[in-house]
């Protein structure tokens, strides 16, 4: 990521103008994990409430998400059926809180889903409101890419349709109607899509019950447990939530084990961190498999990003616990979740082989573009976002692309405290370098999200040859793009 130094205890960690942990500060709200824009300063309360100061750390066994079952399956597809609707969920303990559910779950099952498959999925929409089901990381027909106005009106149903024509990748549902979005996903709207192939099973990383989805996300919390959703808050959700629990702990046997970690925060950034200061090995990022594997104490993460992390916890006596901590940041919520290792049940005969995959060779590209991205941050009410000084409208196409092309994009961050990342839909990108210079292993796969921190600039490279018709592009920080930072291209 980019070029500063993380600190922790004795081990400093270079991330290249990001965060600073210990006694060292980087700047207004770079502390807190979330970055404070001036609207959220003003926002802030001065006390958490009664029931989130009243959860104890690590007092609740960490979930795991089911895997959603096929209704019925063919030689070539997959057929699923969800319903999006409202439960309540006990996060504090005897307290009931309403969320918002693929399927009655917080968060949503997974789709197990592979690489040549068709996958298809009824969505019934059981809520008040429209919702738009997107595929986050997926190259799919626009049809079923969940369009912010081809919304699933409440009681409505919509069929979407998964080609699966892409390598391994970890996917992930969340909601993107219009203006909606960011408070939906905010109260639960998000599930894991698991997209695997042959290649990726021979390489005998671990499977089975030591594969295991990591879904973190932060909530607001009122006296009563209800959640709290102001705009651009990143200052007052200061409950971390994994797998729909808080600060849990999970048991774990003294072997190794695969955790793909999703920040499904709208605002939060994340560096999981061994609170023993151990490396762990990123195996893959948003768009699957690395090249090879890349030993790391933390791997920074901003909203929508995915980490394929694998721990060693043969290195742990059996009894031993160990907490992952969030090095972005020093103040609460530190902590993410405890781990607590017992005994192994057999022999691990997992592996994380010295060569994951071979990306294709980049071909020489076509267009260039410019992509700029702000927000209003001189604390005037109702701030809005920004791509080249424009607002989302969904009348306007602002990108042309013509199929097949091959271009690069030069995305920066025009903001002076706020920060941004990037997100299209439809490609995998190739994330070239990083304020001129090559980025570190942990960006070099293939990547539906890139971090740009204020004043910041990357360069990503993909090609536009799977489907034409409109899509979007825009901030993930889901409060920022709901506030605007959004735009649509076209591929013609």
């Amino acid at each position: 990521m980019p070029d500063i130094q993380l600190t922790k205890g004795d081990i400093v960690l270079s991330r290249r103008n990001l965060l600073t942990t210990g006694a060292a500060a980087v700047g207004a709200g770079a502390l807190t994990g979330t970055f404070t824009s001036p609207a959220a300063e003003a926002a802030a309360k001065p006390t958490p409430s009664t029931a989130a100061g009243s959860i104890p750390k690590f007092a609740v066994a960490m979930p795991v998400p089911e895997v959603l079952r096929p209704v019925r399956r063919s030689w070539n597809t997959d057929y699923y059926r969800m319903t999006m609707r409202t439960v309540s969920t006990e996060i504090v303990p005897g307290h009931q809180t309403e969320v918002l559910t693929y399927d009655g779950s917080f968060p949503g099952p997974t789709i197990m889903a592979e690489s040549g498959r068709r996958v298809v999925v009824e969505q019934t929409n059981a809520l008040d409101t429209p919702v738009s089901v997107h595929l986050h990381g997926a190259s799919v027909p626009t049809s079923s890419d969940g369009y912010p106005m081809n919304v699933i009106e409440p009681g409505g149903t919509r069929t979407y349709t998964y080609p699966n024509v892409q390598p391994n990748a970890n996917l992930w549902m969340h909601d993107h109607a219009h203006m909606e979005e960011a408070e939906h996903v905010y109260r639960g709207m998000s599930s894991m899509v698991v997209l695997s192939d042959a290649a990726e099973r021979k390489l005998g990383l671990p499977s089975g019950e030591y594969d295991v989805p990591l879904v973190i996300r932060d909530v607001d919390l009122d006296d009563n447990a209800g959640i709290v959703f102001t705009m651009d808050d990143s200052v007052n959700r200061t409950t971390i939530l994994v797998n729909g629990k808080p600060w849990p702990y999970f048991t774990v046997e003294a072997r190794k084990y695969r955790f793909r970690v999703l920040n499904s925060t709208n605002l939060r950034w994340l560096a999981p961190f061994l609170a023993d200061a151990s490396s762990y090995t990123m195996v893959g990022s948003d768009g699957g498999l690395l090249e090879a594997p890349y030993s790391t104490p933390a791997v920074v993460l901003s909203p929508g990003e995915r980490a394929d992390i694998v721990i060693d916890f043969s290195t742990y006596a059996p009894g031993t616990s160990v907490v992952l901590q969030n090095l972005a940041g020093t103040g609460d919520p530190a902590e993410i979740m405890r781990f607590d290792v017992v005994a192994a049940k057999a022999e691990d005969h997992s592996r994380v082989p010295a060569a994951l995959r071979t990306l294709p060779a980049l071909p020489t590209p076509t267009v260039q573009r410019s992509v700029v991205l702000t927000m209003d941050e001189d604390g005037r009410p109702n701030p809005m976002g920004y791509i080249n000084g424009k607002t989302f409208d969904m009348n306007r196409i602002d990108t042309t692309v013509r199929f097949g092309d091959t271009e690069v994009w030069t995305v920066s961050n025009g903001n002076v405290t706020t920060p941004h990342n990037f997100h299209m839909h439809l490609v995998q990108y190739r994330v070239l370098e990083r304020n001129g210079k090559p980025v570190d292993p942990s960006e070099a796969g293939l990547k539906d999200v890139v971090a740009l921190l204020p004043g910041e600039e990357v360069k990503i490279q993909m090609t536009f040859d799977s489907y034409r018709g409109l899509y979007l592009y825009h901030c993930h920080l889901m409060d920022h793009s709901a506030m605007g930072m959004m735009a649509q291209m076209e591929i013609v």
